[in-house]
Formats: C-alpha cells, structure tokens, sequence
C-alpha cells in the first residue's frame, strides 16, 4: 500500500497517550478477565518492580487470547516469577495481612537493595569528573563514548519488565541518575577530544519535548565540539509510542532536530530496542520507522534474549529478517544482565550461543551485522563466540567487542565449560589459568577509580 494512502488510514491518526502504573492496575480492562489471583500477583510484583503501561501497548500489541505466554504482555505486565520465591511471599504477606505502610515500604526497600540495582560499576567505575566534581547524569566507561541521561527523559512509555535499569524509575532518589545541565555536558565533552560518541539513553530520551532535545543536542554543532561525530538515541519507542514521530504534536521538531543534525555533519543513530518481532506489525509503527530512515538516520536494533519472550531462533531470526526488510540495521542481541529479575529472564550462555548461531543459519548476510550473545559486564561487552575444545578440554570461547582497555578489545580468552552459567562470573578460567587475562589490570582500574573519587571528595 502506498505510503500517503496510509496516513489517511484510522490505524494511523492520532491518538490521546494515556498510561497505567502500578496504582492504576485494577483500571486496565482486559485484566478484569483474568483470575484473581493472577491480578494479586501482579501487584504483589508491583510493588517492587516498577510497573508502567500504555494505551497503545494495551490495544494494540497483545494478544490478550493468549495470557499469560504473550512474549509483549511477558514484555510489560509483572509476574510472579519475576520475583524470587522468598521475596515474593514476604511482600504478598504483608499485603495479605494488610501491614502499616511504613512496615511494606521497608520490606520493599530491603528486596530491592537484593537486586542489584545499578549492575557494571554504573555507579561509581562508570562516573565521570568534572572540575573535581562527579557528574551523576553521565557516565563514561569506554574511552570513545559517553553515556547522558537528560532528567526529562527518565521516564519512558511503558517499562520493560526486565529493564536493568529497573532501578532508575522505583522514586528512590538515592537508586536514580540523571542531570538536566547541558553546559556540564558540553564542558565535560570539550575537555574530552578522545570522545566520538554521545549516547542519549534513560528512561527514554524519547519522552522528552523536541525543545528540550534540541537544547542538549545542537550544542554538539560547536567547533570545539567538532571531535564527538555520532550522536546515539537509546529509544523503546518504535515499539511503545511511534506515534512519537508521526501524529504527536511536536513529531515534525523532533524529525527536523536529526535532520539538522546530519546536515551539520553528525551521524545521528536511533538505537532502537525491540525484543520480539510483533512490536513492528502495526502500521503506525512502521511509519515512524520510514519516517526517521527518511531524515537519514539509520536505525539499529538490539535486545537482550530473554526467557519467556524470545528465546527461540526462529523468532530472533524472523525479527531481524523483518527488521532488514524495514531498512533497520540489526546491531546486538544481549545476555540479560545480572540485576532485578535476572533469573526469570535469564538463558544459559551456552543455550544463548546456540538460538543465536542457529537464527544466523536461517538468515540472509544483510542480517549478520548483529553481534552476540553479548554480556555487557564489568570490564566490557564480552561475546560468547562458541563451544569448542582444546588439548581436550571442552572450553567456551570468549572476546572482548569493547572494553574499559582498548588493548582488550578482539582478545579471546577461554573459560570452562559450563552449561549453567548465565553470566560472567559464574565462568572459570580453561586451559589451566589462574584468571582471566584482564582481571589484575581491572582489579587496579577500581582501585585507582575509588581512591580518585574519595580524594576528589
């Protein structure tokens, strides 16, 4: 069908966003025909995780003649298992027994703080400095990249049950980073020539007004600033909200904002997360998606692979098939990082290397851009490149694709076998080492890191 005939389409007019979070559970329609046991539950869940959805999400893209195993209510909507069993018996208790709210917060507090919050040394290895000061809204843990989190753009249109930064929206200040201060950003930038990369993550940077997105972006368009060439936008939106950049009322800013951007000389990349290959069926969807692609972004994909929702190549490979045919440039498939609801999402590093290489089989080359499994670890992301054996000891291969040392970058190294382990640190090294080759020069970059920020302090 013709692309302007499409506008005119009912699929495509605009529409009132009207969200739904934990308060708001029993408004939600379609729960009212599921059991009510499986409501309490979600709030049970709820209470801990943070709960966030959408009109659009809700009508839209569930099936809601498939609940519970639909992978975009998997996507959305807490489940028991998301808690661990001890944690959820002690908050569905003291729901039951209807506790004083101070006595629930507590308990909440406590089981959340079990969860690791901020996972990868978001919070102290990744903190950048800045006159002596500590730049809470940033984070710098790759050389050539720096990570912005605008304070508009700490929300997001509906929350990914296995989000792992679940802890940014939980209202616990303490748990939360995010800055609205532009001219640190840009200072901070300028004194950083090795710096080539800016990605605006959250919550969603889509969330935020074009002004607001403007502000911290045309800055980037000053010659001081000349070395930082790709601007990155780390966005859910395609999938929760396209109408973002079709009929929302400031959707032409925002398409004009990349636009300027490119002409200037930046390379602007929307990096698009989608976990399942029903989040681009709807017409609207892949409007916004033509309609970025057309200010010249590109759009790459990534996702973690999660129990659940995706683990099966079929689905990974028909998901990145669609996302080619869209003109999208398929980028990453993660591991489910070690935080919040880890072990409901979590697959095997072995399984993950095995959906992954069988969805490669199935696939045409303009759909092997995607690396992975890919961990996104302490010291860098790491690829599970494969099983294999050596001198008779069966191993799994391993590389750094990026690193806090650019000199471990591409560097394989070799770990165990174990068909269990579902991150890095359950892995021990193979081939009769005592450690894996970068730990002792790790172990030196947090130390150095700590004793830095408690001088500075």
């Amino acid at each position: 069908m013709n692309q302007r005939v499409m506008l005119n389409t009912p699929a495509l007019e605009a529409r009132p966003f009207q969200v739904y979070t934990q308060r708001q559970l029993d408004k939600i329609q379609p729960l009212q025909a599921l059991p009510e046991a499986l409501r309490f539950e979600m709030q049970v869940v709820s209470q801990v995780l943070p709960f966030r959805v959408n009109n659009y999400v809700i009508e839209e893209l569930i099936d809601w003649n498939n609940i519970p195993a639909d992978p975009i209510f998997q996507l959305t909507f807490p489940q028991k298992g998301m808690l661990k069993p001890e944690h959820y018996e002690r908050i569905a208790q003291l729901m039951i027994d209807q506790a004083p709210a101070a006595e629930l917060k507590a308990a909440v507090e406590e089981v959340r703080q079990e969860l690791n919050p901020h996972p990868a040394g978001q919070m102290d290895l990744n903190l950048p400095l800045l006159n002596g000061e500590p730049l809470p809204g940033m984070q710098h843990k790759y050389q050539e990249t720096v990570l912005f989190f605008p304070s508009q753009g700490q929300v997001c249109h509906s929350y990914c049950t296995f989000c792992f930064r679940w802890a940014q929206f939980v209202g616990d200040k303490d748990l939360k980073f995010a800055t609205n201060e532009a001219t640190s950003l840009h200072q901070y930038l300028a004194e950083h020539q090795e710096v080539t990369d800016l990605l605006l993550t959250g919550g969603d940077p889509m969330v935020m007004k074009a002004k607001h997105l403007r502000q911290y972006l045309e800055g980037l368009l000053s010659p001081e600033l000349e070395h930082v060439q790709n601007i990155r936008i780390g966005s859910k939106s395609l999938t929760f909200w396209p109408y973002r950049f079709v009929t929302d009322e400031d959707a032409h800013e925002v398409l004009q904002l990349f636009r300027d951007l490119i002409a200037a000389g930046k390379h602007v990349a929307f990096m698009a997360h989608f976990n399942h290959w029903q989040e681009m069926e709807t017409p609207i969807c892949r409007e916004a998606i033509r309609r970025i692609r057309e200010t010249g972004a590109e759009i790459r994909t990534q996702a973690p692979l999660l129990k659940h929702i995706n683990d099966d190549a079929q689905q990974w490979a028909k998901m990145w098939k669609r996302q080619v045919q869209l003109g999208m440039i398929p980028y990453y498939m993660f591991v489910e990082r070690d935080t919040g609801a880890q072990h409901y999402f979590e697959v095997p590093l072995v399984q993950a290397w095995e959906i992954y290489r069988e969805a490669m089989q199935q696939v045409p080359g303009l759909c092997r851009t995607a690396r992975g499994p890919s961990m996104s670890a302490d010291p860098g992301k790491i690829e599970i490149q494969g099983v294999t054996e050596i001198h008779g000891e069966k191993v799994l291969a391993l590389r750094f694709i990026q690193g806090r040392k650019a000199d471990w970058i591409q560097r394989p190294f070799f770990a165990k076998y174990d068909e269990n382990a579902t991150w890095l640190n359950h892995l021990e090294p193979a081939l009769g080492e005592a450690a894996f080759f970068y730990e002792a020069e790790f172990a030196q970059m947090k130390q150095d890191k700590q004793a830095l920020i408690a001088r500075e302090a």
